[in-house]
C-alpha cells in the first residue's frame, strides 16, 4: 500500500459512492433543497425536519468536490444547497441561520446555535472559493459579523454557544442531547476555527484575522490539557471545566484544524508555537486506537467508562490527522496508522448495496444500522473531506 494507491481508492470512492449518494437520493424534487433523512437500513424520511448542519455541509462537500473536479453536476447540487440556506435557512429579521426547517422549507426551530451558524460560513466560503460568487462571500461575512457581534465574550474570551432568535439568552444551549448545558466547549470553537480559516483563505479582513489568531490561542491555553494532551469539552463562562471526557475523534481532527489555521494565517513564530502541540494532541489521541486500525469514540474519566464503537467520522478524521502527520513531520508510522485505518473503512463502513457510509460499527463488531445513513448529523462532510484532503495533498 502507498499514498499513490490511496489517493486513487479515495477518488473512486468519493465520486462512486459518497458523492452519487447524496446527489441522487437526497434531493426534495416536492419541497425544495434536500431531505432531511435517510435510516441506517436506507429507508427515506421525506417528512423529516430539515437541519441546518445537514445543508451546510452538503454546500461545503459538493463546493470542494467542484473546485476540485469541476464537474458541473456538483456546482448543481451546490448552488442548489446556497439557495436554500440563503433563502430559507438565513433569518431576514434578526440575521443568523435557523436551527432546522420543517419538510416544506419553513422555520421550525429557530434558535442560533453558533456551530451551526460556523458551518455556513464553511460552505459559503468554499462556495466562493471554488466559483468567485460574490453573494456566498457576502453571506459568510454578515454571519461573522453576527457571530462577533452576538456570541463573543470579549471580556472573558471565547464563543457562547446559543441564543434565541433574537439573540437573548437562551436557558438550554446544548448542541445536542448528549452534550452539557455550559456556555462555551470545545466542539464550537473547533467549528468556529475551521470556518473562520477557509474564510480568510478568501477574505483577508484584519478583524478575521486577529480573531483567528485568537481562536489558535484559546485552543493552546483555555481547551488543551497540558497535561494529558486531550481537549476537554465543556466550559462555564469562566473557563471552569467540570467534565473529564476524552473524545479521541475531536482530538485527532482538531490537530490537523489547528495546524491548518496557522498554516493559512502563515505566522512562522505562531507556526512554530502551534507545531509541537500538533503532535502532542494526536499523540494523544491515539490512546483511542485499536489493534484493527480504528478509533474509538469516547471515555468517561469520572466513571471509568469507554465507548468502544467505531463512528464513521473518529474514523475519517483518524485518517486525514495522521496523514497531515506524515506529510509535515515526515512521520512514516503515523502514515501506516493512516493506511489501517483506511483498510478498516473499507472493509467495515462503507456499505455496499445502499451507498454511502454506516454510521458506526458497534463495539461487539456488529453494523450499526439503527443511526441514520443521512441525517441531522449524518452528512457527506467527514468522508467525503478526508477523501478531497488526500487528493488535493497528493496531487
Amino acid at each position: 500500500m502507498d499514498i499513490k494507491s490511496i489517493r486513487k481508492e479515495m477518488e473512486a470512492e468519493l465520486v462512486d459512492n459518497i458523492l452519487p449518494f447524496w446527489m441522487n437520493r437526497m434531493k426534495d424534487e416536492v419541497n425544495g433543497g434536500f431531505y432531511g433523512r435517510i435510516t441506517g437500513t436506507g429507508v427515506l424520511m421525506p417528512e423529516a425536519e430539515k437541519g441546518a448542519i445537514l445543508n451546510a455541509r452538503i454546500l461545503w462537500t459538493f463546493s470542494a468536490a467542484y473546485r476540485l473536479l469541476r464537474n458541473e453536476e456538483y456546482l448543481t447540487i451546490a448552488t442548489r444547497a446556497k439557495r436554500i440556506i440563503i433563502d430559507r435557512f438565513y433569518d431576514k429579521e434578526f440575521g443568523g441561520i435557523y436551527w432546522s426547517l420543517d419538510y416544506k422549507g419553513n422555520p421550525l426551530d429557530t434558535k442560533k446555535q453558533i456551530y451551526a451558524i460556523g458551518f455556513v460560513i464553511y460552505g459559503l466560503s468554499e462556495y466562493h472559493r471554488a466559483t468567485g460568487d460574490k453573494e456566498a462571500l457576502d453571506y459568510a461575512i454578515r454571519l461573522f459579523e453576527d457571530i462577533e457581534r452576538y456570541s463573543f465574550d470579549s471580556v472573558k474570551n471565547g464563543y457562547c454557544e446559543a441564543f434565541t432568535r433574537g439573540w437573548s439568552e437562551l436557558a438550554d444551549m446544548r448542541l445536542s442531547d448528549k452534550d452539557e448545558n455550559e456556555c462555551k466547549t470545545m466542539n464550537t470553537h473547533l467549528h468556529i476555527l475551521e470556518p473562520y480559516t477557509n474564510l480568510y483563505r478568501v477574505w483577508k479582513n484584519d478583524s478575521l484575522k486577529s480573531q483567528l489568531r485568537n481562536l489558535i490561542e484559546i485552543f493552546i491555553d483555555k481547551i488543551l490539557n497540558a497535561e494529558t494532551g486531550h481537549l476537554e469539552l465543556f466550559f462555564d463562562e469562566n473557563w471552569n471545566s467540570k467534565y473529564r471526557i476524552v473524545s479521541y475523534g475531536h482530538d485527532i481532527e482538531a490537530s490537523w484544524l489547528i495546524h491548518e489555521a496557522a498554516l493559512v494565517l502563515g505566522d512562522e513564530a505562531l507556526l512554530e508555537k502551534v507545531e509541537p502541540l500538533v503532535e502532542f494532541i494526536a499523540a494523544a489521541a491515539d490512546e483511542g486506537l485499536t489493534p484493527d486500525g480504528a478509533m474509538v469514540y469516547e471515555t468517561f474519566l469520572t466513571k471509568q467508562r469507554t465507548d468502544t464503537d467505531r463512528h464513521w467520522w473518529v474514523q475519517a478524521e483518524n485518517v486525514v490527522g495522521h496523514i497531515n502527520l506524515y506529510q509535515y513531520f515526515d512521520d512514516e508510522v503515523a502514515l501506516q496508522k493512516a493506511f489501517r485505518c483506511w483498510e478498516f473503512i473499507k472493509k467495515n463502513l462503507i456499505a455496499p448495496q445502499n451507498g454511502e457510509w454506516y454510521w458506526s460499527i458497534r463495539a461487539d463488531g456488529t453494523v450499526n444500522t439503527g443511526d441514520d445513513k443521512a441525517g441531522f448529523w449524518k452528512c457527506p462532510y467527514h468522508n467525503g473531506r478526508m477523501c478531497m484532503e488526500i487528493m488535493e495533498r497528493f496531487s
